[in-house]
């Protein structure tokens, strides 16, 4: 785990609430690969208090579920760092996936205050890529890859037979900040193309074929809010510099 990882992370929140003096907002992802990365958050000293968590996605199924990217997060950072329950905002998996995707949308709403028709901005967004390029539960040839419009949705994982709730494309590209973290040889089998574009936002969404353009959700991996660190093996995932 490089420690440039846990500084610049911290070092997000501790931005965003010194100069909001009220909270900053996170939301993670789940996995093997961000296990270390929340250890070494919760054992890094860095203050909590202000920080509100939230979920990039979740599978259907019990929080205490061993697959449950809630259990993962409170086992490694939200329990060692005594993180008050309320500022834990999490998918509520138990409930049946469209219900659970309709509370947690209401819940960003209410969190977020937002007018009809608006997306959150979080603070810092951690994601990461899967070796068939995917990322948050958004697989290949999944139509919501194209909607920029929701906030999050219940969505089928083909390849693990499972549903589950995700954020959707539209909230991933607002976020102010963006960590991604790849690691793992499983990751070394697809790359992403260059990205060319010079905008911070892709100027089309990526399309829904076999290998998705991870360029194309990082946007220009030249603006300073997004920010990626791999081991060798997970690298070909991450955008190469123009």
């Amino acid at each position: 785990m490089p420690p440039r990882l846990r500084h610049a992370t911290s070092s997000r929140f501790s931005k965003r609430r010194s100069r909001h003096r009220k909270f900053a907002t996170l939301a993670i992802s789940g996995g093997s690969t961000p296990k270390l990365l929340f250890a070494r958050l919760a054992a890094s000293g860095f203050s909590w208090d202000r920080v509100h968590l939230f979920w990039v996605d979740e599978a259907h199924g019990a929080a205490t579920d061993p697959a449950s990217n809630y259990k993962l997060a409170y086992d490694h950072l939200i329990g060692p760092a005594h993180i008050a329950p309320h500022q834990v905002h999490r998918i509520v998996g138990e409930l049946p996936p469209e219900a659970a995707a309709e509370k947690y949308t209401q819940e960003i709403r209410d969190f977020f205050r937002l007018q009809k028709g608006e997306l959150p901005k979080f603070d810092v967004v951690h994601r990461g890529i899967g070796p068939d390029a995917h990322t948050a539960s958004l697989f290949p040839g999944e139509p919501l890859i194209d909607d920029l419009q929701g906030i999050a949705s219940a969505v089928y994982a083909p390849q693990f037979k499972q549903w589950r709730v995700t954020l959707l494309p539209g909230v991933l590209l607002a976020a102010r900040h963006t960590v991604f973290l790849v690691c793992g040889a499983d990751k070394s089998g697809s790359r992403a193309p260059r990205s060319s574009t010079t905008s911070t936002t892709p100027k089309s969404t990526p399309p829904r074929s076999p290998r998705i353009r991870v360029a194309a959700w990082c946007g220009s991996w030249t603006a300073p809010r997004r920010h990626g660190w791999s081991d060798r093996n997970g690298a070909c995932l991450l955008p190469r510099r123009p």
